[in-house]
């Protein structure tokens, strides 16, 4: 297993763990609106601390994009550096709030552009998801394939599409359309874990609109390295950048983007 891999498990481990002693006393949390329908926690920011804290320590020279932080330890010129860690310290913030126990810590890390390693740590289930490119994607040291699924209206799928309003509305239309010609859409409140999800083969696939880099670079690394597809919604590679996204099993890549359009 790669160095970086195995600092960056170190690290959502620890967030892991700062989570879920957390979620004992859930009535002490300090929940803040950073907008709309999206709100941040103490326990966020205390995590998004402690994971760039372990990274920095052993990678002194790295720099980081943290949901909560924004850019840490980038250059003074602000040039790209050549590797940037990507974080969000604990995706399904909304639900860890309600005591839903659907959230997980993702951390990825890019190198001169590319996602290069990439860990997912679901700490009510104790699910490790790793990636690193060329190397495959692993679900708890077990190898992981996206599914089988051939035809759109067997497939069960994740979505994250925006509401009715907003920038984002004319969409809406197109992505609820999926739930009748799909098996069945999820919207579980976590994009991170659908995509993962996609890649350990419980999703067949998932789209969705206006997301953000550090909800997609490591979960679409173990989707690719699971051996299935990711686009933007004009199955370009663009999705990094505009948030918008496809993954999904190869027979059934064609078909969403199809659908979207």
């Amino acid at each position: 297993m790669h160095p970086m891999l195995n600092t960056a498990i170190k690290a959502a481990r620890r967030a892991g763990n700062i989570i879920t002693r957390a979620s004992i006393d859930a009535e002490r949390l300090q929940v803040t609106r950073k907008g709309a329908r999206d709100f941040v926690t103490d326990v966020d920011i205390a995590c998004e601390a402690a994971i760039i804290d372990i990274l920095h320590t052993a990678y002194p020279e790295h720099a980081f994009t943290g949901e909560e932080s924004g850019r840490v330890h980038w250059p003074a010129d602000d040039r790209v550096p050549e590797f940037e860690w990507l974080i969000d310290p604990l995706d399904g913030t909304t639900n860890f709030i309600h005591g839903m126990p659907i959230y997980a810590v993702s951390v990825a890390v890019k190198q001169r552009g590319q996602i290069a390693h990439a860990v997912i740590y679901d700490p009510t289930r104790n699910e490790l998801f790793t990636a690193s490119r060329g190397a495959g994607a692993f679900l708890n040291d077990r190898r992981i394939r996206v599914s089988g699924c051939l035809r759109l209206p067997e497939a069960l799928l994740g979505a994250r599409w925006p509401g009715s309003a907003g920038p984002d509305g004319h969409a809406s239309a197109r992505f609820k359309a999926l739930s009748s010609d799909s098996g069945g859409v999820r919207r579980t409140g976590s994009s991170v874990l659908d995509i993962a999800y996609v890649a350990a083969g419980r999703l067949d696939g998932f789209c969705g609109v206006n997301l953000k880099p550090w909800d997609l670079a490591a979960a679409c690394l173990m989707v690719t390295e699971a051996g299935g597809l990711v686009g933007d919604l004009s199955g370009e590679q663009g999705w990094l950048d505009s948030g918008d996204v496809i993954a999904a099993s190869p027979k059934l890549f064609p078909q969403l983007l199809n659908h979207l359009k």
